[in-house]
Order: structure tokens, then C-alpha cells, then sequence
């Protein structure tokens, strides 16, 4: 059997189990998952297991075909890629600066964390404006050819 069919099976199987399980949950209604936490925990956890076993497959299967593409095409240009996007990560976070910050439920946030916040929002800003230009780059390409 090929790989694409184990794969075929296997989510086959996952959609199923998970069909299942949110089954449970709506015939078990809303009033008694909420009244008790031993329904939250029959109900809720098994679906919870299903999504962290779905994840950790998903991560892993990525994980083995990206080392494996790694070694199969050119490393050089997968090099450069990963090195233009830590030098997205270093611009980011030297741009912008953290304070700590007091949350509206009553916690805070520390300056670290208010530090990476905004770098994460100035990455997606940075990564967002470099895809749009290279629509309109290739928009215009495609004009003048």
C-alpha cells in the first residue's frame, strides 16, 4: 500500500472517532456539559486527546517530509529561506520595545512578553507587506509580458 492510502485511511479513521465524539457532545447538551464537571471530563477530554493525537501526527509527518525534502533538493536556497526569515525575527524585535503592562483581569504582562508581542506584530506587518508586493510585482510582470 502507498503512503497516500495509509494517510487516506488513517484520517479516514480520525474523522470518524471525532464524528463520534462531537456526537456525544451535542446529544449531551449544553446544560450538562456545564452542570458537572465529571460530564466536562467524559465528554470534552476525549475530543481534547483526539485534537493533541492529530496535531502531534500532523507535526510529525511535516517534520519527516521537510527533513527529507531538505536532503532531496537544494539546501542552499532552504538555507537563504530560513536565514531571511530569522532576519525578519531580528529586525522585528530590535524595532520594537516592551513595557510591562497591567491586564484587564488583573495580571501582568511582563516586559518580555509585551517585548515579543509587538515583534510578532511587526513580523506579521513585515511579512504581509513583502507578500502583497510580490502579488503586485507579479501582477505587473504578467502586464508587461
Amino acid at each position: 500500500m502507498t503512503i497516500h492510502k495509509v494517510l487516506k485511511y488513517l484520517a479516514l479513521v480520525i474523522g470518524v472517532i471525532g464524528l463520534i465524539l462531537v456526537g456525544r457532545i451535542i446529544i449531551a447538551g449544553d446544560e450538562s456539559i456545564t452542570a458537572s464537571v465529571e460530564d466536562q471530563q467524559s465528554l470534552l477530554d476525549p475530543l481534547m486527546w483526539l485534537s493533541y493525537i492529530v496535531l502531534g501526527l500532523s507535526i510529525l509527518i511535516v517534520g519527516v517530509f521537510v527533513i527529507r525534502g531538505l536532503f532531496t533538493g537544494n539546501v542552499k536556497n532552504t538555507l537563504i529561506s530560513v536565514g531571511a526569515f530569522l532576519l525578519v525575527i531580528v529586525i522585528a524585535y530590535v524595532v520594537t520595545d516592551g513595557t510591562e503592562t497591567v491586564l484587564k483581569d488583573g495580571t501582568t504582562l511582563s516586559a518580555s512578553g509585551d517585548h515579543w508581542v509587538g515583534a510578532g506584530l511587526v513580523m506579521f506587518y513585515i511579512l504581509a507587506a513583502v507578500a502583497a508586493g510580490a502579488m503586485i510585482l507579479s501582477g505587473i510582470r504578467k502586464l508587461i509580458k
